[in-house]
Parts: structure tokens; C-alpha cells; sequence
């Protein structure tokens, strides 16, 4: 069964300047309709106006960091199974393993190419589908 095609990127990022290249790049590079989102709970009380079929998520962020975010997420029924890709300046190998152990579907590392983080995350979906 083949999985839809990406449009719908639920972003969250506490970084102002970050969120804005972010969904600049995500929506007028990368034609996709994306809800940025300042904080963990601003993403928490808007997600499910937006039903994203992926979710950007900054690792570090004041109150509920990157992990505590996805595990309230995961607690939710219509949210359990959301693919959550990590961003992060953290990315040693053994961080980067923590991340993909948690459940993360991936992760960049930032400082990211915005022109091509429309694609990355393409490529990311193509690969949940198999």
C-alpha cells in the first residue's frame, strides 16, 4: 500500500529566525502547507486543526523540549502515530542514536540546507513507506 503524498508539515521550533527559514522553506520552496508552531504546547493545542502527516520538531526548546513533545503526542490517539523527524545541533552519534531509539523517524541536523529541506523530508517519508 502506497502512502499519500506529503503536504501537510506540522513544524515547532522555539527559535524565531529558524522557524520563519523553516517554513519559508518548507511552504514557498517546497509548496508544502506547513503550521509553525513557537512552542510544544501552542503545537499540542493546534494540531488537531491541522491533522499534519509529519512533524519538525526542535530537540532543545524551553518548558516541553523536542522528546517531551513527542511523547505527548504519542499519547493521543489521533496523533500516536505521527512521524516526527528531530532538528537539532546535537548531533553526535550517540545522539543521534537516542533520537532514532525514541522513536524519532529521523534526524537533521541543523544548521540545515533550506532549499532542500522540502526534499529531505520527502525523501524521509518515501522511506516510512517502505
Amino acid at each position: 500500500m502506497s502512502r499519500q503524498t506529503l503536504r501537510r508539515v506540522l513544524l515547532v521550533e522555539d527559535a524565531p529566525d529558524i522557524r520563519e527559514i523553516a517554513e519559508m522553506a518548507l511552504a514557498t520552496v517546497g509548496g508544502l502547507d506547513v503550521l509553525a508552531c513557537g512552542t510544544g504546547g501552542e503545537a499540542l493545542r493546534r494540531v488537531g486543526e491541522f491533522v499534519p502527516q509529519l512533524a519538525v520538531v526542535d530537540v532543545m526548546m524551553p518548558g516541553m523540549d523536542g522528546p517531551g513533545l513527542m511523547a505527548e503526542l504519542r499519547a493521543r490517539p489521533a496523533t500516536r502515530a505521527l512521524p516526527i523527524v528531530f532538528m537539532t545541533a546535537k548531533v553526535q552519534p550517540e545522539e543521534m542514536t537516542r533520537w532514532r531509539v525514541l522513536g524519532a523517524a529521523d534526524v537533521i541536523a541543523k544548521p540545515f540546507d533550506a532549499m532542500g529541506l522540502a526534499d529531505r523530508l520527502r525523501a524521509i517519508w518515501a522511506k516510512l513507506d517502505g
